[in-house]
């Protein structure tokens, strides 16, 4: 089964996020005095970049979201435009046409 690109940028900034939270709490818990200076740097560097990955795949998702739903609102707007036109026309026709037989 494939994914979509939604599910997959979701699957990926959850990941991320479980990630972030796993390190954060092996870092608190179990590694807590254990790793050396550079060991304690490098960690917790690479936890905050698992956290701004995770920060980037929310906004992208966000952004993603907003986008679809402008696409869907304007289609909305010009098929409900489009509805308008076309019964302004029937009306049209039909006082032409009720307006003939009355002759």
């Amino acid at each position: 089964m494939t994914l979509n690109t939604k599910a997959r940028r979701r699957w990926f900034g959850a990941l991320c996020l479980l990630a972030a939270i796993a390190m954060l709490v092996a870092g608190e818990t179990l590694l807590q005095g254990r790793l050396s200076a550079l060991g304690f740097v490098a960690y917790w560097l690479v936890c905050f970049v698992v956290t701004v990955l995770a920060i980037y795949a929310a906004l992208a998702d966000a952004r993603a979201v907003r986008q679809e739903t402008q696409a869907e609102q304007r289609a909305l707007f010009e098929a409900t435009l489009q509805r308008i036109q076309e019964e302004k026309a029937r009306k049209a026709r039909d006082a032409a046409g009720s307006q003939n037989q009355s002759r």
